[in-house]
């Protein structure tokens, strides 16, 4: 071998392993989809989560919103999505209802999905017009007695945490409401100050402002939850004893991401969580910071999917009759 060809190999051979490495993430934009319109609770927490991703990666974190079946038309984008860490979703409790309900958009969350990693849990509250006859939990349950199918309530769509709620408080109350799905709260709060609408069912992140401004009335907190600044709306359980609902929201990936990719990125999320600053930034949008990896959150998610399954079989919630 002559001294070039030498030299050629050895570089060859310096390079080579350089280039066989993985390139580091994130090295572009990432993509957080969201399942909901703008300007409600997942989206608000969903900027949360990319300001201080950006900030912590000096990498673009971007959040995109994919409205529609109940942020389900969100997840199946991610569950198509190259499996590359540069797609990922901010789900909610959704995913784990939709094939209890038979819905068409349902997907296996078990196998349709990368589980990354834990985020919150977004108190829902009921809120109402303010000429609504009702001003807490027990007054809300007799005023829906005393006008069976005479009021209506929105959620943000057939399948959600919101619509399982009610529609759970209704058989536990034996009262009758009408359900009017909508695509989030963004639509929901306006038409309920407005009139349009007696009740709707949002997530304190949502809510929250315009219960503190007195353009809709906050009645009942459907968790025993307290939020910063409303920490006086009673829970639901002051009427209906037990009751606790809630949603978690939680980071996905595309199926088959590399075992390195998903510690990388899970690892990122939720250091980018892990500190007062972001406890107290959760915590003024009405949210709570829940850890937990890969591990963790797939055990939170088969647990959560069993409560829900049980609430459709036991209530006989469908997608059509709700």
């Amino acid at each position: 071998m002559d001294r070039r060809t030498f030299l050629a190999a050895s570089t060859f051979a310096a390079v080579a392993p350089l280039r066989a490495q993985p390139a580091a993430w994130p090295s572009r934009p990432v993509r957080i989809l969201v399942g909901f319109a703008p300007g409600g609770g997942v989206d608000a927490m969903a900027r949360l989560v990319a300001q201080r991703m950006s900030d912590a990666t000096r990498q673009q974190f971007v959040v995109e919103n994919r409205a529609g079946a109940g942020g389900l038309i969100a997840a199946e984008a991610v569950s198509r999505a190259a499996p590359d860490g540069y797609t990922l979703v901010l789900a909610d409790s959704t995913v784990l209802i939709a094939r209890s309900l038979r819905l068409a958009q349902a997907l296996d969350p078990f196998t349709s999905f990368t589980p990354l990693s834990q985020a919150f849990r977004v108190p829902l509250m009921i809120i109402a017009n303010p000429q609504f006859p009702a001003v807490d939990p027990r007054t809300l349950v007799q005023a829906l007695r005393a006008a069976p199918g005479r009021h209506s309530y929105a959620s943000v769509g057939v399948g959600t945490v919101h619509h399982l709620g009610f529609e759970s408080f209704k058989a536990r109350t034996g009262t009758f409401v009408v359900h009017i799905p909508y695509r989030g709260a963004s639509q929901i709060i306006p038409d309920v100050a407005g009139g349009q609408l007696p009740l709707g069912v949002v997530s304190a992140t949502a809510g929250i402002a315009q219960a503190r401004a007195g353009r809709v009335k906050a009645l009942a907190m459907m968790s025993p939850d307290r939020v910063a600044g409303i920490d006086a709306v009673a829970p639901l359980s002051d009427a209906v004893p037990g009751f606790d609902v809630a949603p978690s929201l939680f980071a996905l990936g595309p199926p088959g991401m590399p075992a390195e990719l998903v510690a990388r990125v899970s690892d990122a999320l939720r250091q980018s969580l892990a500190s007062p600053e972001a406890e107290k930034a959760a915590a003024a949008q009405g949210a709570v910071v829940v850890r937990g990896g890969p591990a963790e959150l797939r055990a939170a998610m088969q647990r959560e999917a069993d409560v829900f399954a049980r609430v459709v079989k036991e209530q006989g919630i469908t997608a059509e009759g709700a």
